[in-house]
């Protein structure tokens, strides 16, 4: 099989390119989409959430005012649905620039249900190779991700790695756990037929983007920098159209008709509105390994 590479990156201008990529390859990049002002913002929001300002986070240590920024907010490694504690991370959910994007490798229906907001210092640990439809099904193959670098992301400091094409097949490859301290506590895939030496880092520039489908195998390492974070904030979406079936379904509800509504529109309509909207999920902390891993 011939894999892509990392490059080359798209704007915002190259948009008519932009579906074609994703196709081919499972992403793209969007180069500077957030400029310095918004990312000093989104910086700041997160040490508003790490302190715990804006609302309780399960799993998080309450932070001391004798702690400073720093002390507090490379305590976490990922914090899940930021957008449920900050308008301003949801409304970045919705940035304009990102939803443009979307509406043309999705379509013209979009909602977004999940949000994580990574902070990543040295020696924080990775993710092992994995899908994000694994994680979060759809019905029609549609899951979306939007990450947004609030740093700059390297091969140093942890950046993600993807295995181009590796979305074309359209198979959920099998997972396990492990115990590679490289990686947290999220199981693994494997069985695929793709090698590490296929694989490329995508090195992003802060406040630009990578787009990628939500069956396209990828991995990120430890933050091997001597000093400083990997930040970033990471989005999923899908189309409207798809029931998600992200739960099992109440008695009497078969997974077929099986639809988590705690969903946020960001483009077009709903078809299923009239089912309304729930609030299920609660902002949480993720596991890093320190203290073992949940099984």
């Amino acid at each position: 099989m011939t894999l892509g590479t990392a490059e080359p990156h798209l704007t915002a201008s190259s948009h008519p390119t932009l579906a074609d990529r994703y196709d081919q390859d499972g992403y793209v990049i969007l180069e500077g989409v957030f400029d310095r002002n918004a990312l000093t913002a989104l910086l700041a929001e997160t040490v508003r959430i790490c302190r715990g300002e804006l609302g309780e986070i399960d799993g998080a240590i309450a932070s001391s005012p004798d702690e400073s920024d720093n002390e507090v907010i490379r305590r976490f490694l990922c914090i899940h649905y930021p957008h449920k504690l900050s308008s301003l991370m949801l409304d970045t959910m919705r940035h304009p620039v990102i939803v443009d994007a979307l509406t043309q490798v999705i379509g013209p229906n979009v909602k977004a249900m999940q949000s994580m907001l990574f902070v990543k210092a040295e020696g924080k640990p990775g993710q092992a190779w994995h899908q994000d439809e694994m994680f979060i099904p759809t019905r029609d193959r549609s899951l979306t991700a939007t990450w947004i670098a609030l740093d700059d992301a390297t091969v140093e400091n942890g950046c993600l790695w993807v295995l181009p094409g590796s979305h074309r097949p359209g198979i959920i490859y099998p997972n396990r756990e492990h115990d590679d301290p490289r990686y947290d506590c999220t199981v693994e895939s494997f069985d695929f037929p793709y090698a590490d030496a296929d694989a490329v880092p995508v090195e992003l520039s802060a406040g630009s983007v990578l787009l990628f489908n939500g069956y396209l195998l990828h991995k990120s390492l430890p933050n091997t920098g001597r000093h400083g974070y990997r930040r970033a904030l990471a989005n999923h979406y899908m189309s409207a159209e798809s029931l998600l079936p992200w739960t099992l379904p109440e008695d009497g509800t078969t997974m077929a008709q099986a639809d988590f509504r705690d969903v946020v529109l960001v483009a077009g309509r709903d078809p299923y509105a009239y089912k309304g909207i729930e609030d299920h999920r609660r902002p949480r902390i993720r596991p890093d390994r320190e203290g073992g891993c949940d099984r």
